[in-house]
């Protein structure tokens, strides 16, 4: 990675009230990669993304965009930046290549009309007005509002939250196509497979605090192991199971227990299911719903934090 970063922030600290959003954040992001901030609602991904866009004042710490600080108007800054929110409002009765045109309007260079909406698949829809538009071609305006300065960096926040996997997938492509043209992209999903697929790094974010960071695939190596085994029980004997029934099995790296059940980290699928069926079964205890997958950044978050990404 390039030695000067994108995005930089020491102890990055913001309140409201007696809640802190976000507590002490340190957080590098190096020119021309993509970087996820993983987290559940309330982690404080959003706060910090927003302080970033030079749209909130941290209480606290040392916030550098692209080699800048917010300071002033912050005019020049943002006019080398492109934000998609979580959530954009339109004009409902302006039609779409009104609102691309309005946009493209406050940059001093960036994509022609056309170039915005075709790489959002919105040509079809440039005379439509706002408010005959879906949810999906909604967000994919949004997505066509921050790419029509051509920014060097770009804010993603849950960018295909409500898209159908064909918008979805063109969305992840538009974002592999900045990335080869060197820009910067910062984003925050909930898509396990996203993250995977786009981030060269990620940092898992919870309660304010970045508490595993990393590549995707480091991150799941950390567990120690490739496969996950997630079942619940039933039987008369169900009471008497705990975690050292399953930390003996052949394999069994890590044991989870929660109100869902139970998660066994496993070296070797082929090896730990046979062996915990028959445990099970001298128990006098049967498995339900019992599934196997290979281990991803969900199963690293609950791991660490014994919740799942998706956890309010």
């Amino acid at each position: 990675m390039p030695s000067s970063p994108a995005l930089l922030c020491r102890g990055l600290v913001k309140r409201y009230a007696d809640v802190t959003a976000v507590d002490g954040l340190d957080l590098e992001v190096f020119a021309g990669e993509c970087f996820g901030l993983l987290g559940p609602n309330g982690a404080g991904k959003t706060t910090t993304v927003e302080i970033f866009e030079g749209l909130r004042v941290p209480d606290a710490g040392d916030v550098q965009v692209l080699g800048d600080r917010w300071e002033g108007d912050g005019i020049a800054l943002r006019s080398r930046l492109g934000i998609q929110l979580q959530e954009t409002r339109f004009p409902e009765k302006l039609r779409v290549h009104e609102v691309v045109r309005l946009f493209r309007s406050l940059y001093p260079r960036g994509l022609g009309i056309d170039e915005v909406m075709d790489r959002v698949g919105l040509q079809s829809k440039a005379n439509a007005q706002v408010r005959t538009l879906s949810g999906g071609q909604k967000q994919r305006l949004s997505l066509g509002c921050a790419l029509a300065g051509d920014p060097e960096l770009l804010f993603l926040d849950e960018p295909t939250t409500g898209l159908d996997p064909q918008s979805r997938r063109q969305t992840w492509e538009i974002v592999e196509e900045l990335k080869g043209r060197g820009r910067t992209v910062l984003l925050t999903t909930h898509y396990m497979e996203e993250a995977a697929r786009l981030c060269d790094r990620v940092a898992v974010v919870d309660h304010g605090k970045i508490i595993a960071a990393g590549t995707p695939r480091d991150l799941i190596a950390s567990l120690g192991a490739e496969h996950i085994i997630a079942f619940t029980v039933e039987g008369p004997g169900a009471s008497g199971i705990d975690d050292s029934v399953f930390v003996a099995l052949p394999s069994v790296e890590k044991v989870v227990h929660d109100d869902s059940g139970w998660r066994l980290t496993v070296r070797e699928v082929h090896v730990a299911v046979p062996a915990l069926l028959a445990a099970l079964d001298e128990r006098h205890v049967a498995p339900t719903h019992l599934t196997t997958h290979h281990a991803t950044l969900e199963d690293v978050f609950m791991a660490l934090t014994g919740r799942t990404l998706r956890d309010d």
